[in-house]
């Protein structure tokens, strides 16, 4: 298979796309960095070729200009195949870079298959209700992998770490300041255990109880999505689903979850899912591993007890 480079803003993420890369087989890989030497070396620990641009004037908030600056290294670096993290700015990056160098674009790519010459990627499809393959038929590929599909390639060998040059003009995109973003800060994405609760929960008075056992499990509370923008108990930092996190967490415990396959999409990878509902026919019992049909404050107060 084809060379392929691969980018990401993220170190975490970029790793994860080098462990994609030599999964589908490539012929070699080439990560770049872009004003990162953090990132530079955790790539160079993890064994892979990496090319380090050093350029005050690319403003990695400009996405134009960082796709710019990658045009140029596949330019350089003759590579036609490129991976980039499917999260917010990466998929923007992903249609820019696609423009420039005329290639085809898909993003939101949870799975990838080698077959041939081709990559077969996989993707959500109709509101999440079933999942496409897709391939690119152009001869140049941006494809954007949703983050925590693969895992992150570990240390190992030391590879090798080279400067790469690009021209990169004024950005026309000024920082004024870096703020930390108001209210949630977690990552529910990386947790191993999830607590979440949807509208089956009537009361907020209620949530202090699955506060408490995530806390107990090491966890994390999550949420559906109504339970975060239209009660408003939880940030949207919580929501899993086609408009929040796609997780994969250990164990999925389940509070009052219809199942609604925008919620599903979400945490159908999860390892255990467990519902606890007073709907015997939800949804979310076919997908489920272990159901309960309970009360889930009765549930909660219990598990509490006995933890």
């Amino acid at each position: 298979m084809a060379t392929v480079l691969i980018y990401s803003d993220k170190a975490s993420m970029a790793l994860e796309l080098l462990t994609a890369a030599r999964e589908v087989g490539a012929a070699a890989v080439k990560a770049v960095t872009i004003n990162d030497n953090a990132a530079a070396q955790d790539l160079v620990g993890a064994g892979a070729e990496v090319f380090a641009i050093d350029n005050d004037a690319i403003n990695l908030a400009d996405t134009a200009a960082v796709a710019s600056a990658l045009a140029q290294a596949i330019e350089q670096l003759g590579t036609d195949v490129v991976f980039l993290s499917s999260n917010r700015r990466g998929k923007e990056v992903a249609g820019r870079l696609a423009q420039i160098i005329q290639a085809g674009c898909l993003t939101d790519v949870t799975a990838l298959q080698s077959n041939g010459d081709q990559i077969e990627c996989q993707r959500n499809a109709l509101g999440g209700a079933t999942v496409a393959t897709q391939t690119i038929t152009e001869a140049k590929k941006v494809i954007a992998i949703r983050p925590r599909t693969f895992e992150a390639a570990a240390a190992g060998s030391a590879g090798s770490l080279n400067d790469l040059s690009v021209e990169a003009k004024p950005s026309a995109v000024k920082l004024v300041e870096v703020r930390s973003k108001a209210g949630d800060s977690v990552d529910i994405e990386a947790a191993e255990i999830l607590v979440v609760v949807g509208q089956g929960m009537e009361s907020q008075d209620d949530l202090p109880l699955a506060q408490e056992l995530a806390k107990k499990l090491g966890g994390e509370v999550a949420c559906s999505k109504p339970v975060a923008t239209d009660k408003k108990w939880l940030s949207e930092e919580r929501i899993v689903g086609l408009s929040g996190k796609k997780c994969k967490p250990q164990l999925a415990l389940l509070f009052g979850i219809s199942g609604q396959v925008q919620f599903t999409v979400g945490i159908r990878d999860a390892r255990v899912i467990a519902s606890i509902n007073t709907d015997e026919n939800a949804s979310m019992n076919q997908m489920s591993d272990y159901i309960m049909t309970a009360d889930l404050k009765q549930v909660l107060a219990d598990l509490n007890k006995a933890l």
